[in-house]
């Protein structure tokens, strides 16, 4: 098991990430008038929904069922 250290780690890791792709759609929705690649979107939703299994596994779990 992880402990707290270890998952807050983790939790900054996918945030940084996250905030860093999202970032370059919005500077491409802003800036070139582009809608971003559908795959970037799913890629970004998958990235949220990694960061809540590990904030909240049980809860992540449930919800899916």
């Amino acid at each position: 098991m992880a402990t707290a250290k270890e998952k807050k780690a983790e939790v900054k890791a996918h945030l940084k990430k996250l905030r860093s792709d999202l970032r370059e759609m919005h500077l491409g929705v802003t800036e070139e008038l582009t809608l971003p690649d559908p795959a970037e979107v799913k890629k970004a939703m998958t990235q949220m929904e990694q960061l809540l299994q590990v904030v909240e596994p049980k809860s992540a779990r449930k919800s899916k069922k």
